[in-house]
């Protein structure tokens, strides 16, 4: 049995559950959340995450957003 216990959040602009411990950015692109969009759970997420370093080339499903 696998115990996943990462910190989530129900956004109300995606409607949807989020996983807060990836940055606002990574969320959005995720989400395809528009640019101008007020994120309700701003200021919720992690600073840094491991993934944000990675560049679009090393993370195809990435780039299509």
């Amino acid at each position: 049995m696998s115990i996943f216990d990462a910190p989530i959040a129900r956004c109300e602009a995606a409607h949807a559950m989020v996983l807060t411990d990836s940055t606002q950015r990574e969320c959005a692109r995720e989400h395809a959340c528009p640019k101008n969009r007020q994120c309700p759970l701003d200021g919720c997420f992690a600073e840094v995450s491991g993934v944000e370093s990675a560049t679009a080339q090393d993370w195809p499903a990435l780039a299509k957003h």
